[in-house]
């Protein structure tokens, strides 16, 4: 197969080959924006701006409250198909409540989410378990 001086393999055009799944379903996030995650009760954060720089990265979806308010601002990323034939389950993000997190969170999904890419070590500190939810339990 030909290559380019750098190496990488050219297709039939002897353009260089995307290896990125390209139109493979990309992993999904969910953003909860309702009574305290999105308000103003977190302060100091662009919740559009926000949502906005997830949806350049990944589909989003946005989400009334997910009764883990402690956590605000969520940001669940739901695994590609490839990343649950691989195992992966959504990862829930708490505090995510400034520019830099977000930017882990959408480079961790450009590079495949859960089961396709390792989580970042910054984002470990993001991650926590929902509790159960209950009838009638709410915050």
């Amino acid at each position: 197969m030909p290559a380019t001086p750098a190496g990488e393999p050219l297709d039939d055009t002897g353009e260089p080959l995307d290896d990125t799944p390209g139109d493979a379903p990309p992993c999904r996030v969910v953003v909860c924006r309702d009574c305290c995650c999105g308000s103003p009760k977190v302060t100091g954060v662009d919740h559009a701006a926000q949502t906005a720089r997830l949806r350049a990265a990944a589909p989003v979806r946005i989400s009334d409250c997910l009764d883990v308010c402690d956590q605000a601002n969520v940001v669940v990323v739901q695994p590609s198909a490839a990343g649950r034939a691989a195992g992966a389950r959504p990862v829930w993000l708490g505090l995510v409540n400034d520019p830099a997190a977000t930017e882990d969170v959408v480079s961790w999904v450009r590079a495949g989410g859960p089961g396709v890419a390792p989580l970042p070590d910054i984002l470990g500190l993001y991650v926590f378990s929902p509790r159960a939810r209950r009838d009638g339990d709410r915050p």
